[in-house]
């Protein structure tokens, strides 16, 4: 009986998910597990990719393929054909040390219900494998990047809502259903892996789209459910919403901007005006979809 089944959405990243799945392939005392990989409307070499670890990897991998661009739907694809008691979600851009299913697995006693998380820890690429410390902890209840939880459970809320079509939220909004159900959080220090993140790739322009998108699914999650550590957690609060017109003013935004994108300012002033521009834009994009 497969006990896991990772589940791992994906689009145009073939060689990140090709690195995936080669780590789970160095799993020590795993139990039995599958692998789902959702292509999410990819135009690279993913479904090669996948079709290749099917023939070359020692453990079971199912390619499924969702065309609309939608995290939510892509993992619900995902979760309908995973036979696994317990689903883990995973991104495609990780490494998984030998230990991390078996960390999981172990962190699911007989009875439980719960959403084990582990420390996300990010490095600038393959080569760097810190040991996670305390900066890696989190409260976070469920984020798809390393969690797992049961099928049943997600099954039982009926998993992603798939409205949240663009990026974030969407694994926090159902984190709420799923605490509504009884589902416990699970901090596990062992269930660590490392989630690759070349500075070249984290271009401003990039940031800025997650940035705005990110607002705009958060007055989603906020219109969904107006609850205080729902808005918390968003930013959605009037004290929020002064310390950004203070600390990023309309006048500043532009400066902020030619600061961020000006090679020969320090890194130190080049970081803290990216900070500020992307604070300044998410608080602002936020209030207007609340205000739609």
């Amino acid at each position: 009986m497969t006990r896991i089944s990772v589940v791992i959405a994906t689009k145009d990243r073939a060689a990140y998910l090709d690195a995936a799945l080669r780590s789970l392939a160095e799993q020590i005392d795993a139990p039995a597990f599958e692998v789902v990989v959702v292509d999410n409307g990819s135009q690279d070499a993913t479904a090669q990719i996948v079709e290749r670890a099917r023939s070359l990897l020692p453990f079971d991998v199912t390619y499924v393929y969702e065309e609309r661009p939608n995290r939510g739907a892509a993992r619900n694809r995902g979760i309908t054909v995973a036979a696994g008691e317990l689903i883990a979600f995973v991104d495609d851009d990780v490494w998984m040390p030998p230990g991390f299913l078996r960390a999981h697995d172990q962190s699911h006693p007989a009875g439980s219900n719960l959403a084990v998380s582990g420390p996300i820890i990010n490095v600038p690429g393959y080569h760097e494998r810190p040991k996670p410390g305390l900066a890696n902890f989190s409260r976070a209840f469920l984020c798809t990047c390393n969690v797992s939880l049961s099928r049943a459970a997600l099954q039982a809320v009926g998993g992603f809502d798939e409205h949240f079509h663009l990026y974030g939220w969407e694994d926090t909004e159902l984190g709420v259903r799923l605490r509504e159900l009884g589902v416990a959080a699970k901090f596990a220090w062992d269930a660590y892996l490392y989630h690759i993140k070349p500075p070249r790739e984290q271009t401003l322009e990039v940031t800025l789209q997650r940035t705005l998108e990110k607002a705009k699914m958060a007055a989603r999650f906020i219109r969904k459910n107006p609850s205080r550590r729902a808005r918390m957690a968003t930013g959605a609060y009037a004290l929020n919403f002064l310390r950004a017109k203070a600390t990023a003013p309309q006048w500043l935004m532009p400066i902020y901007a030619g600061l961020a994108q000006t090679d020969n300012v320090p890194p130190a002033i080049r970081s803290f005006a990216r900070a500020q521009l992307l604070d300044g834009l998410y608080v602002r994009e936020l209030q207007r979809g609340l205000q739609r």
